[in-house]
């Protein structure tokens, strides 16, 4: 018998050694004062099929041998009970909650967002859609710990303590979301919040199955592309809303049907709006003068997603495909051209003004994204199921200057996730390979990173195990990074003659480089639900991460935060950058958390506190100098006027700790109360200053009453001043904003309808983010009326 014959007939009978004689167990789900709870979802662990109770809190599953049952309902904190064939008349009794309890998709062991030892954050349902903004970093930014770059409302990062760029993985349904937000903070994320089912973010070691460059945190955003349980009817969504501040309008609709297992999904959105309207504020031009301004020019957007996907969903097998793809153009502040027009006519004006508007630079960003997915349930002893997805993004940021490409970036990544989730004994787990190829291109002016493939090989194991009250979770990672490009190095040499003018002549020099880290992480962490209701979590995990090719070589001119960004790789003498990628090491960062958490009764809070200690923590660092398009780089004493601050990756010790809260009290039936805010520090070690563009403190209050069919919030946030800064920053003075939402439900027969309105910023304050790199010349918009309707059938 030949070895394949052998493995085959292996894996042959692992996949079939579920029991044959599967058995029904009936039960009853009730409330802690014993009365029925209708509508209370029901499955088998590692199952995806799934029941519901009746009117009188009945259910009836079919079970193979010893498994474990799930149940779950909103406002109810989750049970889980072991069951086995002989189990019958099952009661199981679930304790009511102060807060939303929703199964946290990146968990990878199917836990609640009650039951994470890591601090984690969900928006769903209505909540998400009434916060949801064109951008994932405006959507989330309200979140504890939580902030945005902010690049406009067109380009928006999630920041999370402190931390962004490559140290916040965003994913979407698991898999990297494969664009170049990460290389730049013109550059927008291509995850779509207007057609998300739920968006998660986590920190500390819930992160570390998700790769070395998740050290701040992970936003995973979850859809239903890929259904992966049965849709038995026809439902649909649609949505439409405008807003006043940018003139914007969005539409979105969403379909699922499916029939004896097959189950069917589209979504589409499409956005388009102008320039946004600010409070007025004064702006600095090139030539020194003053100007009053109150809007920001060429901030508009006209975007268009597409999502569909199938599945067929059996007792043991799901397999699934999906396809999305985005297409959207948007300006980017801060590269519009200026003419002067003195003393001319109105028509001279007019024509000027269109030509402006032609000059404008904006991006046109596409993608293309392909999704599948394997999960087969194996009531297997100790195998519980097998996971298989796989993604492949083909992305393109294209920058138009003059009706012309000026630079395109180009990545496509091919990943792989296989996850096997077990039980040892009393241990339950999951042990993974995760493969990831990304190929990253950049063509025109400013690409100033050169072409880069990243490949990516991990092993990881994440393990708990329940001791009573208390809930170990153990994890590990090992990943294989390697990183392989060609750099070409110019030097530049000055001569001069007395009969001719001087010319540069630069010699180019191709340099093939690769360079592989081995990046090894860890974790540890446990909860103790010291009575019902509430619990203490604390955390210890350490990661490594190898530095994009962003921060190891760049070497160009970055016309968005108007630099000339040098990385790691680079050695500056006598003025001249030379490529010399000698002693490179890996960020490793150290964090603990420590998390108090109460969900039950009228008053419920979350207080997370951290600290993460980096060693040889990557950032940019003004090196004194200045970039000039004919003299190359130069002292800043005595350079061109249209100059550029030369700022270098570097890499030193660093720390960051702070607190974020969210507490809630429910007043009475109708109105409830939150207060949360966050508070975060970071600075470089021995007294070496502070690190830059660290996003201010903010403290919030949001009230919301019922009133029958109609739903009041009125949401408050201040943000402090941020003084803690660099010694080439300015510091951000404090804003108070507030927010205020009406929804109002209608009853259409088979149609359940929702007119909503939103007023942000209702005061019209004036606001810059500090950590965004044009801060002065994109302050936050001012007063927006939203309003729109929704409709579900």
């Amino acid at each position: 018998m030949t070895k394949l014959t052998l493995i085959s007939s292996a894996v042959f009978s692992v996949l079939c050694s579920h029991s044959a004689l599967a058995a029904t167990v009936s039960g009853k789900i009730t409330d802690d004062k014993n009365q029925p709870i209708e509508n209370a979802a029901v499955h088998v662990h590692g199952k995806s099929q799934g029941v519901k109770t009746n009117a009188l809190g009945e259910f009836s599953i079919e079970v193979d041998s010893q498994s474990q049952l799930h149940v779950s309902k909103n406002n109810f904190v989750d049970s889980r009970i072991p069951v086995s064939e002989n189990s019958n008349n099952v009661t199981v009794s679930l304790m009511p909650t102060s807060v939303e309890t929703v199964v946290v998709y990146a968990s990878a062991l199917h836990k609640n967002s009650l039951e994470m030892i890591s601090p984690v954050s969900v928006l769903s349902g209505d909540e998400l859609k009434n916060k949801s903004k064109p951008t994932l970093g405006e959507t989330l930014k309200g979140l504890p710990g939580v902030n945005a770059s902010y690049f406009g409302p067109v380009s928006s990062s999630p920041i999370i303590r402190g931390l962004d760029g490559p140290r916040v993985k965003i994913t979407q349904n698991g898999l990297d979301a494969s664009d170049a937000s990460r290389i730049g903070p013109d550059h927008a994320t291509s995850s779509d919040s207007l057609s998300a089912e739920q968006i998660e973010v986590l920190r500390g070691p819930s992160t570390l199955l998700y790769g070395s460059g998740a050290i701040g945190g992970v936003v995973n955003v979850v859809d239903n592309r890929i259904p992966t349980s049965n849709i038995d009817d026809l439902t649909g969504a649609a949505e439409y809303s405008h807003d006043t501040v940018s003139n914007s309008n969005t539409v979105a609709a969403k379909l699922e049907t499916g029939n004896e297992g097959f189950n069917f999904h589209f979504d589409g959105t499409k956005r388009s709006g102008d320039d946004y309207q600010t409070p007025t504020f004064t702006i600095t031009d090139d030539d020194g003068d003053v100007e009053t301004e109150n809007s920001v020019e060429n901030t508009f957007i006209d975007s268009e997603t597409l999502n569909f996907g199938t599945s067929y969903v059996g007792d043991h097998l799901t397999v699934g495909f999906s396809y999305g793809s985005i297409d959207t153009d948007y300006g980017i502040p801060g590269h519009e051209h200026h003419h002067e027009h003195e003393d001319e006519t109105e028509e001279e004006h007019d024509e000027h003004e269109d030509e402006e508007a032609e000059e404008a630079v904006y991006a046109k960003l596409e993608q293309d994204r392909w999704q599948g997915l394997i999960s087969y349930a194996v009531d297997n002893s100790w195998i519980e199921n097998i996971n298989l997805r796989v993604g492949y993004t083909d992305y393109s940021h294209s920058e138009i200057e003059d009706g012309e490409v000026g630079t395109t970036f180009k990545n496509e990544t091919t990943e792989t996730r296989l996850n096997v989730e077990h039980k040892l004994g009393q241990w339950h787990g999951m042990i993974g390979y995760h493969y990831s190829d990304s190929d990253y291109d950049a063509i025109g002016e400013e690409a100033f990173t050169p072409a880069s493939v990243t490949t990516t090989h991990a092993l990881y194991l994440l393990e708990e195990r329940q001791f009573g009250d208390v809930t170990i979770e153990l994890g590990a990672r090992i990943e294989d990074y390697k990183i392989e490009s060609n750099i070409t190095e110019g030097e530049h040499h000055h001569d001069h003659d007395e009969e001719e003018e001087d010319h540069d002549e630069e010699e180019a020099q191709s340099i093939a480089y690769s360079e592989s880290f081995t990046n090894v992480s860890a974790s540890v962490g446990g909860i103790w639900q010291y009575t019902p209701g509430e619990s203490v979590a604390l955390s210890l995990s350490h990661s490594e991460r190898a530095p994009l090719s962003a921060e190891l070589l760049s070497n160009g001119l970055h016309i968005a935060t108007g630099t000339y960004e040098l990385g790691l790789g680079y050695h500056i003498e006598d003025n001249e950058a030379h490529f010399e990628p000698e002693d490179i090491e890996q960020e490793k960062s150290t964090n603990i958390d420590l998390s108090f958490r109460r969900f039950s009764g009228d008053f419920g809070y979350t207080v997370n506190f951290f600290y993460n200690d980096i060693k040889n923590f990557y950032f940019q660092e003004n090196t004194g100098l200045v970039f000039d398009e004919e003299d190359g780089l130069e002292s800043a004493v005595g350079a061109h006027d249209d100059a550029v601050a030369v700022y270098q990756f570097r890499s030193k010790d660093a720390e960051l700790y702070g607190i974020e809260f969210d507490a809630h009290y429910q007043i009475t039936s109708s109105a409830m109360v939150k207060v949360f805010g966050d508070s975060t520090r970071a600075k470089l070690k021995d007294d070496e200053g502070n690190l830059p563009r660290i996003p201010a403190n903010k403290l919030g209050s949001e009230l919301q009453y019922d009133l029958g069919d109609l739903q009041l919030t009125l949401t408050g946030t201040h943000y402090f001043e941020q003084d803690d800064i660099t010694a080439f920053e300015t510091k951000t003075d404090g804003y108070t904003l507030f927010d205020a939402q009406a929804n109002y439900q209608l009853g259409l027969g088979a149609i359940d309808a929702q007119l909503y309105l939103n007023v942000d910023n209702i005061t019209d304050e004036l606001g810059f983010v500090h950590s965004s790199f044009i801060k002065n010349k994109a302050p936050l918009p001012g007063r927006n009326f939203r309003f729109g309707i929704r409709g579900y059938f």
